[in-house]
């Protein structure tokens, strides 16, 4: 299969392939590995590849044959390398499959390397030591987004159609609207962190995807979501497949809108245009849209500073961890600037701040599920500015202390993370480009707790009336026919 055949297919379309005998799945896997030799010295999105492992049914399921990437944290895979983007790490070999990994084998999917994450998945850029820089394909002088940047670039440049990411304060939806991708944040507990822990960050964080298409996402959700044996507690889970939301009416929503983000900081102008006409596309397809103001239950200092006290915390464990299995210092020969200064910050964090900054969890998620009683939707700018130069996060970082690093990625990303807080659904959708650079602007749209369907069946809609799968990067695996 040349590149430039692969690339005009999503993950069920090339299963599709698969199933009907056009293709197989080992052809599928080396033009993928093809596709990444061609386009990743480029953007610098794949940590490393490896051979297929896995040779599923043709059929057996709607992704099955499919080439995949995992992100370098939160996901195992045995006999594999999981390095948490940092130093510290270096060299670590999984022992065993997480329970997602299985989830993904059963799924048929045919895992072929890892993908890039900054240090811990610590910042909203992905321009780790350990690894270098990410690029963006639309502009590779330019942020992929983070922590799933690598995921988001190698997705972008047509080296797999959807990858593995997770999302503790926007890192799916941060790279989604950078590279434009649709991204989905799941409800908490909608899939297992298990088995090595039951939390990621206290419940802020959750395991999701990163695709070209919305049906993609919707598949891949199907075929992983649910608890494992001692999970500590489990979404409820949905009606149908996501797969058939996709397809379904939605029927006439009622979305409050939102450009302004909480904390205030200025939004650009193209990013607000777009919003608009993001609200008016909506408008257009028969929902209600109005704007709105949405109280966080808390001050955005607060806010900040209590998300700082669950982040240091629980990095503090991590690093810790880390630090005696593979015996080595916990220094700047190990640990970059940013999550040494969380770490000394977390050391310090008292137990009963621990649990105040837990009680700002519980009142953002009771305020922002009062919204969701009113509303059926909240839609917003996922990002308030385009992706930013290389080195942006960097401009001061030097000297940091670990509130004020958090402070940096939400003043970068102010609109992402009440959901994680809260706990409830949210998806960045490539709806929009910036006229004047041609960049890819996300909206984001988040709904109530459990509601993914709602979005999933928003999102089939608005693909359909403004489709984009044919908006490419510069960096574009399907410009290289050297299969």
């Amino acid at each position: 299969m040349k590149l430039s055949e692969y690339v005009n297919h999503d993950g069920v379309g090339l299963a599709d392939l698969v199933a009907r005998g056009e293709v197989t799945a080992a052809e599928l896997a080396a033009t993928a590995l093809l596709a990444s030799d061609t386009v990743n010295p480029r953007i610098n999105a794949v940590v490393e590849t490896w051979p297929a492992q896995d040779t599923p049914a043709p059929g057996s399921t709607p992704l099955a044959g499919v080439p995949f990437l995992i992100k370098d944290l939160a996901v195992t895979m045995a006999g594999k390398r999981v390095e948490l983007g940092s130093r510290l790490a270096a060299g670590n070999v999984a022992e065993a499959d997480s329970s997602l990994m299985a989830r993904f084998r059963r799924a048929g999917l045919v895992t072929l390397g890892r993908t890039t994450t900054p240090e811990f998945a610590y910042s909203t850029t992905t321009e780790g030591v350990l690894y270098g820089a990410t690029r963006n394909p639309w502009d590779p002088t330019r942020s992929p987004g983070g922590s799933s940047g690598g995921s988001g670039a190698a997705v972008a440049a047509g080296i797999v159609p959807l990858a593995h990411a997770t999302d503790a304060a926007g890192s799916i939806r941060v790279p989604a609207a950078a590279n434009g991708l649709f991204g989905l944040k799941p409800t908490r507990g909608r899939i297992s962190m298990g088995p090595d822990a039951d939390e990621v960050f206290s419940g802020l964080a959750v395991h999701g995807a990163l695709s070209r298409s919305v049906r993609d996402s919707a598949a891949l959700l199907d075929l992983v979501h649910g608890p494992e044996a001692g999970d500590p507690y489990a979404a409820q889970r949905p009606e149908r497949p996501y797969a058939q939301e996709v397809t379904r009416s939605p029927g006439s929503l009622r979305i409050g809108l939102l450009t302004r983000p909480w904390g205030g900081r200025a939004v650009d102008a193209a990013v607000v245009d777009a919003t608009l006409r993001a609200a008016r596309l909506a408008e257009s397809l028969g929902h209600r849209v109005e704007e709105v103001r949405v109280d966080l239950g808390v001050g955005w200092e607060e806010f900040v500073l209590a998300n700082a006290r669950i982040w240091s915390t629980h990095l503090v464990s991590w690093i810790d961890g880390l630090a005696a299995a593979r015996a080595r210092p916990v220094d700047p020969t190990t640990v970059e600037p940013e999550a040494l200064a969380a770490y000394a910050y977390g050391r310090q964090v008292g137990g009963t701040e621990f649990v105040h900054a837990l009680a700002m969890r519980n009142g953002v998620a009771r305020a922002i599920g009062r919204y969701f009683t009113e509303y059926d939707l909240l839609l917003t700018p996922t990002l308030p500015e385009p992706p930013v130069p290389l080195g942006t996060y960097a401009e001061g970082a030097e000297g940091t202390d670990g509130p004020g690093w958090i402070g940096q990625l939400f003043h970068r990303s102010p609109f992402t993370a009440p959901f994680n807080v809260a706990g409830t659904p949210a998806m960045s959708v490539p709806l929009e480009t910036d006229p004047a650079t041609g960049f890819p602007v996300g909206v984001q749209f988040a709904a109530g707790y459990g509601r993914e369907d709602v979005l999933f069946r928003l999102a089939g809609q608005l693909e359909r009336a403004a489709p984009w799968a044919r908006r490419t990067p510069a960096v574009w695996a399907g410009r290289h026919d050297g299969a």
